[in-house]
């Protein structure tokens, strides 16, 4: 045998599209990644109520963020009302249910759907303005929908709220932790996955081009407008489907909870997880989920010699998450995503990781 026949590749040799945009970089990962999936659909066996309705949370909240991270993150453009959009598939899923009698299995895409009308209509300005301009009318579109919400009885219920039912297939009716669960991973492993493919095709290129450098972007043949338009109905339509998974949890939507304090935590979301990267997402969203329960458990450990940390508990939570957001843009800019490159170069290259 000669010595060249004999020898292999080592390393990174990407030859191809296909290979460099490729979700899993090793049939270990994918494998890993599954193994991960097997196992969520056994937490419901053995997992505590309280720790179900962490993971709902983290679901939903999850699919949201990750529609704020294509616009901002994927995109480089900037949205301040995602808690509207949010909002706004929540009350569109119980209003197709409770006037039109649509079941809730098709009333949340359906829900989704009619949020990304509202996103693409929204998002006809950032095929204009940009920057701080942006960030104003996206801001504006916040408000805009939250006087709608308190305004149109007939969609909301106005200051009553309006209820959402839960969701029913074949007469068996998802109205318990145990059972909700399934269905929110069904979505978080749909809309990852699509989302991830999205990204690795040409219409994914294109919106980082523009996110990138727009000037060379156009100069190749992208059609700036449309991405920058398409990028908000594409994040409108993962707010909405979270939203309406949101409301059909709960049972209930409320005017009072899409504020656009809620809109920051979406960006403080994607900002610690790391923008521009899908799986940072979720790690953003697992930090942001767990932070007011850690800043809880911390505040009645010491509840018995500082007890008036009890009544201040929800500032403290809200400064918590300000403070978060600081920290991150001071000494980790580039999100949790980054960070776990790093630590994962350190051991692949270990001893000689410096």
């Amino acid at each position: 045998m000669s010595l060249g026949s004999s020898m292999r590749p080592c390393g990174d040799f990407r030859t191809t599209y296909a290979s460099d945009m490729t979700i899993f970089a090793t049939p270990v990962t994918r494998y890993l990644a599954l193994a991960f999936i097997v196992a969520l659909l056994f937490v419901p066996l053995f997992g505590s109520p309280y720790m179900l309705n962490l993971m709902i949370q983290i679901g939903y909240y999850g699919i949201a963020a990750l529609g704020l991270n294509l616009v901002v993150g994927f995109t480089g453009q900037i949205s301040l009302g995602h808690s509207a959009f949010f909002g706004f598939g929540a009350f569109a899923s119980a209003w197709l249910n409770n006037s039109f009698g649509v079941p809730v299995f098709f009333a949340i895409p359906l829900a989704g759907c009619l949020t990304m009308l509202v996103g693409l209509f929204v998002g006809i300005p950032a095929g204009r303005i940009k920057g701080l301009y942006l960030a104003i009318a996206t801001l504006a579109s916040q408000f805009i929908l939250e006087d709608f919400f308190a305004r149109a009885e007939w969609f909301t219920g106005g200051s009553a709220g309006a209820m959402a039912e839960y969701l029913t297939i074949f007469g068996y009716t998802f109205d318990t932790d145990q059972s909700y669960f399934y269905v929110v991973l069904f979505y978080v492993v749909l809309m990852f996955t699509f989302t991830s493919n999205l990204i690795r095709s040409r219409d994914g290129r294109a919106l980082i081009a523009v996110r990138d450098h727009y000037l060379s972007a156009e100069i190749m043949g992208i059609n700036l407008t449309w991405y920058r338009v398409m990028s908000f109905g594409l994040s409108a339509l993962y707010a909405g489907i979270g939203g309406a998974l949101f409301g059909h949890y709960l049972g209930f939507v409320s005017v009072e909870g899409f504020t656009i304090i809620l809109s920051i935590q979406f960006l403080a979301m994607i900002i610690i997880g790391g923008l521009g990267s899908i799986y940072g997402t979720i790690l953003g969203v697992i930090f942001m989920v767990l932070l007011p329960e850690v800043m809880e458990w911390s505040v009645h450990l010491f509840s018995a010699s500082m007890p008036e940390l009890i009544q201040s508990l929800a500032y403290i939570k809200e400064m918590a998450i300000g403070l978060a957001i600081i920290l991150f843009l001071i000494f980790e800019p580039e999100g949790l995503a980054h960070r776990w490159q790093r630590i994962k170069a350190y051991w692949k290259l270990y001893p000689f990781s410096y």
